[in-house]
């Protein structure tokens, strides 16, 4: 098992109506922010309960929503040129994965004297962050707790991994009620995608006895949310146990890494913005049966803290039921289940496979792994 490594940082809020202190805790670290935030949110009015915070507690601000096309090296340059200009003392990112990216390579780099492009290929940050805020609206995001970011980088259309400081993120704000305007297909795909983070954290070579307990608890909360209680005394909302399970699921990979489906997803989405959710759920079940050769026994456990086998199923079994339990899900909430249904060709895939064995968390997977089989299990799925 690897060595357990834990920075209290950042400081956790989950909670129904959080998002309505907001401006409260902004306060604590600065009273002049960025807000980059998707611009979805102004369509669906959740922009309006994020900033009346801030307004009510006049802290200044100005919306910075130029990424409809995702976390960009260009996004976030201009980001970060607006930001100096206003000489502001922190960023508040609002959304999902890409708004939350483009917020943490802001507060990283906004110090930096080089071009963003010098640290996309590879350079380290060494002055000080601004603080950042992270304030969630879908219930995952497997980087909020790390010292890496995923952009895209502009010059080619492929992913890279940021480096940034470890105390980037002060505050990460978690209100389930921003999360109840996906759609069902949405809130569907991004559960899957949430227990795809907490099983390649236990399948991780990097697992810890840390990452084992947070995303065991994952399992159970999601198991909650997905397929109801077996108990009339648990009466938390769906909502409210998604956002906890997916906390869970994020500190889990946090502590330990992401796996294949989370990598692949991650190209893909690069390249050719497709969603990251509806690529890793595709993948999960064929990274489950890829594992069972290897780590059936953990896989067993995860079957059952999902209820998906019983405590006294076989492992071979409670594996297989693992896999069922997946692919039902897909199913009942009519998702894609191969990669041909997203409409990419194998020929692109290819190109994404090759993108993600240059990444570095090629190098955390549950076993070791290359592009060719990386391919392979693409083409296993496709």
């Amino acid at each position: 098992m690897a060595d357990f490594i834990f920075r209290i940082s950042p400081n956790i809020v989950l909670g129904s109506y959080t998002t309505s202190r907001l401006g409260q805790f902004a306060r604590d670290y600065g009273s002049k922010y960025i807000i980059i935030m998707d611009p979805i949110l102004k369509e669906v009015g959740t922009s309006d309960k994020v900033v009346s915070s801030l307004d009510d507690r006049k802290v200044d601000y100005f919306i910075y929503d130029s990424i409809a096309s995702g976390a960009t090296t260009e996004a976030i340059a201009e980001a970060i040129k607006l930001a100096k200009e206003a000489h502001v003392h922190g960023v508040i990112a609002v959304g999902g994965s890409k708004a939350l990216n483009a917020g943490r390579a802001v507060a990283s780099l906004i110090n930096e004297s080089h071009e963003i492009y010098d640290f996309v290929d590879g350079a380290i940050p060494d002055t000080a962050p601004i603080p950042l805020i992270c304030v969630p609206t879908t219930i995952r995001d497997a980087f909020m707790f790390t010292n890496q970011t995923p952009v895209i980088d502009s010059r080619s259309s492929r992913v890279k991994l940021l480096a940034s400081q470890q105390s980037v993120c002060r505050l990460a704000l978690i209100d389930p009620n921003l999360c109840v305007t996906l759609t069902d297909n949405q809130t569907a795909s991004t559960s899957i995608e949430t227990l795809c983070f907490a099983i390649e954290a236990y399948l991780s070579q990097k697992a810890t006895f840390f990452s084992d307990m947070v995303t065991e608890k994952s399992f159970e909360l999601l198991s909650y949310a997905l397929d109801g209680t077996e108990s009339l005394t648990i009466t938390t909302p769906k909502e409210v146990m998604l956002s906890q399970g997916g906390c869970m699921a994020s500190l889990g990979a946090a502590s330990s890494s992401l796996g294949a489906a989370s990598l692949l997803s991650l190209c893909i989405n690069a390249r050719y913005s497709i969603s990251r959710s509806l690529v890793a759920s595709i993948l999960l079940p064929y990274i489950i049966e890829d594992a069972a050769t290897f780590k059936a026994d953990r896989l067993a456990k995860a079957a059952q803290f999902l209820r998906a086998a019983k405590p006294d199923t076989p492992t071979e079994q409670a594996v297989t039921a693992l896999t069922e339990y997946i692919r039902q899900h897909i199913a009942s909430a009519n998702l894609p289940a191969r990669l041909k249904d997203l409409g990419v060709s194998m020929d692109q895939l290819a190109l994404a496979a090759e993108d993600a064995g240059e990444l570095d968390l090629i190098n955390n997977l549950p076993r070791s792994m290359n592009t060719d089989d990386l391919f392979n299990l693409i083409k296993s799925a496709y």
